[in-house]
């Protein structure tokens, strides 16, 4: 694909909690702060603010469809986001765009609603986590027309603010344990937990097993490698930072994660790399193995 092509993309969208489809349009096409300021997701008007527009915009892309479950949702994102076109059914964007992003949370969809798109041979980004189980997760890289076209992570994993340094891992020593932790539920959050882990340490070895503790609101999965354990926990009903403490043989690291914007913003990019490049820009193994500590933790 030329590089200097403008991509047109198709937005599927929305779940319960989940305001990917403003602020992921937002990025690509700028935004009307009136229709915004109704954003039903507060923080996304209030983070998008902060950035200088029309200069935030990731260049050589614009959103151009959108489709939601409900037809009042898909006319507020539209207006919000700047979306010209409004889809009555998925599979009308199949012919008008160029790639999708499938900006849902709720993973029990993902496999029906990204099926049209991998068959007709258009690269899709799903939202985190791409499924709860390996069966969903292997249909749907099955259902590709060529290595690469399914696109999926948390944003997160490329939250600079979360990513150890140099310097901190030489001060640290080896790290053999992690506690991390997230509100809201296991099946949407700890994806977000998990995704900078694993990008962080890609020593820790072997998957070995999940064990699972559920305590009234604290859903915990007890995750072992061969060469490191972690405490991944999601708090429902809990106003907590989302937050990684590593552990290392000299001292300990806490990360904070504080910038949304700019992890969403890489990973979209990131995606568009891996249109143009034709390329796997996550490797197959860790998003399995994602999936794997979903499904073993639920």
């Amino acid at each position: 694909m030329n590089k200097e092509t403008t991509l047109r993309l198709g937005v599927i969208g929305l779940s319960p909690g989940n305001g990917h489809p403003y602020s992921w349009s937002a990025i690509c096409n700028g935004y009307d702060p009136e229709a915004m300021a109704s954003c039903p997701f507060p923080v996304i008007p209030l983070y998008l603010a902060e950035q200088s527009w029309p200069e935030a915009r990731i260049p050589g892309v614009e959103v151009t469809h959108i489709w939601t479950q409900d037809q009042e949702i898909t006319e507020d994102v539209a207006r919000a986001s700047r979306i010209p076109n409004r889809c009555q059914s998925l599979e009308e964007m199949i012919g008008q765009v160029d790639a999708v992003l499938l900006a849902r949370d709720d993973a029990e969809q993902h496999r029906a609603m990204s099926e049209p798109f991998l068959k007709a041979g258009l690269p899709v980004f799903i939202d985190k986590p791409l499924a709860l189980s390996q069966a969903d997760a292997h249909a749907m890289l099955g259902y590709q027309t060529y290595d690469g076209q399914l696109f999926s992570c948390s944003s997160l994993k490329f939250a600079q603010e979360l990513l150890l340094t140099e310097a901190e891992r030489a001060e640290m020593g080896e790290i053999y344990y992690v506690e991390a932790q997230t509100p809201k539920y296991w099946d949407t959050y700890a994806v977000h937990l998990l995704d900078p882990l694993i990008s962080n340490i890609p020593n820790r070895g072997k998957l070995v097993g999940v064990r699972k503790e559920v305590i009234g609101k604290v859903h915990v999965g007890q995750v072992e490698w061969t060469n490191l354990r972690a405490r991944i926990a999601t708090y429902s009903g809990y106003t907590v930072p989302l937050q990684f403490t590593y552990f290392g043989e000299h001292k300990s690291v806490t990360k904070v994660f504080s910038d949304s914007f700019q992890a969403f913003k890489t990973s979209i990019q990131v995606f568009l790399q891996g249109i143009r490049e034709r390329s796997i820009k996550i490797p197959r193994e860790e998003t399995l193995e994602i999936v794997s500590i979903l499904e073993q933790g639920r």
